[in-house]
């Protein structure tokens, strides 16, 4: 896995992948279309971000690259690589709880907050990408 050099874009099994942590300064891609919704990513090395049909999806601070996320009512799945360690911050149904899978481990059940936030860290390096899966229960 690397970075996304177009910022964001369609992966043949219908999944999307955005991000690359190398930039030194702030790139974005607006009015992203994928499978009839809307996409903008902003990214560098301090913070990735998407957000869908003008809603937030995701977060990591330090930036990081997502490959093949894939967003459905059960769950979210993708690989992140970055530079160092993450938080990641997901978009899901408020107050609901989710079961967190890091490279296939249960590490965990988690509620989203009011506003459907969940929030979790990852440990990162470059050229090692991990396995996020996030279950709804």
């Amino acid at each position: 896995m690397s970075v996304i050099d177009e910022l964001i874009r369609k992966e043949s099994n219908g999944t999307i992948s955005f991000g690359n942590y190398k930039l030194e300064t702030k790139s974005k891609v607006t009015d992203f279309e994928h499978n009839g919704d809307l996409y903008k990513v902003k990214t560098f090395k301090e913070i990735t971000k998407l957000e869908k049909n003008g809603m937030f999806v995701y977060e990591s601070v330090p930036g990081t690259a997502v490959e093949n996320l894939n967003v459905t009512e059960k769950e979210v799945t993708f690989t992140v690589e970055g530079l160092e360690d993450a938080q990641i911050t997901l978009e899901l149904e408020a107050e609901k709880d989710y079961k967190i899978y890091i490279d296939d481990t249960n590490v965990g059940k988690m509620k989203t907050n009011l506003g459907g936030k969940l929030m979790f860290s990852v440990e990162l390096g470059e050229n090692h990408s991990t396995a996020i899966r996030v279950v709804k229960l």
